[in-house]
């Protein structure tokens, strides 16, 4: 989703400049790439790119079909052989080994739900959605580009042509809560994309000691959104964590009347206040959530656990396999900016359902395989 906001941001100002844009999607892989379906660009007519489609090599040559698609004011398919060695045309011999279709939009600012403003319905709320590419992989095939924005109770479409049958394959892809990439229904020449996007993870930080500085700012940097609560009016502050989109001095039975929680929503406690951390954990114990980390020893964590037994209050297997404490994966930290690390990795371990082992020691792919199958 960080992707997505810089985009929008770069079409905003595009926008303002009167520079023309083009959008670039991964729409297919078949094989190895270093992005997958769903990943997007932005490129200015002047050359700005904002985004990725890969880890690099594409872009110089991507650069140049965004600009021809601006000219033409046509969608266009490009395809890459990234496992071809022998190809130098455009410096791709780096052994990836697959094979990367990418569709480039001109965007018509003047056209009602555009591309771009498919994809700024994704800022106006916290829910996950659905946004839908139809493609072509046969050569002078017209292109229809990004056509739907769908989310429960919500549909936006920006082609007109009933043909095209994808809002069933969009629904899918919510439900599943997964990518998907489908032949179209009596349609030998299309393909869809439903790409299926989360909200901004919520990292919600109990504590605002100098050891949380280090930790808002890695994660701002993946485009998380950061709200800090703490009870000391000196250490919580906007000043102190100016990338946190929220700063709160309360008390810990406040602590949650101003958050919103969903399943992207993850909390750390990092107070050194034991009292201040364990009535906290009262509440978090009541909610449903994925994931809560507790900084400090395992003597720490149970002893936290032993002052709810005996309040009462005892806690079910399920409860228990998502609190992380001593919070952190095993990477021999020390240092705060070391620690701010460690809960990062474990947190997007956790969200991926990974285990946060060397990629050395892994046996199948990297990246799980999108979806692809034809609609019947």
């Amino acid at each position: 989703m960080k992707e997505i906001n810089e985009i929008l941001k770069a079409h905003s100002q595009a926008k303002a400049a009167g520079k023309k844009t083009a959008l670039a999607t991964v729409v297919k892989v078949e094989g190895s790439s270093y992005r997958q379906p769903g990943a997007r660009m932005l490129v200015t007519e002047d050359g700005l790119l904002t985004g990725a489609i890969s880890g690099g090599c594409l872009e110089g040559d991507a650069l140049r079909k965004a600009l021809l698609s601006i000219h033409q004011q046509q969608n266009k398919l490009i395809t890459y052989n990234t496992s071809n060695e022998e190809d130098s045309e455009v410096g791709l011999q780096l052994g990836c080994n697959g094979i990367v279709h990418i569709l480039f939009e001109y965007i018509n600012d003047e056209v009602e739900n555009n591309p771009i403003k498919l994809l700024q319905q994704l800022e106006l709320e916290r829910k996950d959605a659905v946004v839908a590419t139809v493609f072509s992989l046969k050569r002078q095939a017209i292109q229809q580009g990004t056509i739907l924005f769908y989310r429960e109770n919500q549909e936006l479409i920006y082609s007109s042509n009933s043909t095209l049958n994808i809002l069933q394959d969009a629904k899918e892809a919510l439900n599943a809560k997964t990518t998907l990439i489908k032949k179209l229904h009596d349609d030998q020449e299309n393909e869809v994309l439903a790409d299926y996007i989360n909200p901004p993870v919520s990292l919600v930080i109990v504590g605002a000691g100098n050891d949380v500085q280090p930790l808002v700012k890695m994660t701002s940097l993946l485009g998380w959104e950061i709200t800090i609560g703490e009870g000391r009016a000196t250490h919580a502050t906007k000043k102190r964590f100016p990338e946190a989109k929220n700063v709160f001095v309360v008390k810990p039975e406040q602590l949650l009347e101003n958050i919103i929680i969903d399943e992207q929503t993850y909390f750390v406690l990092i107070t050194h206040n034991y009292k201040y951390d364990l009535a906290v954990l009262k509440l978090l114990i009541k909610i449903n959530c994925n994931y809560i980390g507790i900084l400090g020893p395992k003597t720490k964590l149970n002893r936290m656990l032993d002052d709810l037994n005996n309040e009462g209050i005892q806690l079910t297997e399920e409860k228990l396999n998502i609190i992380y404490g001593p919070i952190g994966l095993d990477l021999g930290a020390e240092t705060s900016e070391e620690i701010a690390l460690s809960i990062v990795a474990e947190i997007k371990a956790v969200m991926s359902g990974k285990q946060g082992t060397s990629l050395k020691y892994k046996t199948e792919k990297i990246h799980t395989a999108t979806n692809t199958s034809c609609l019947i």
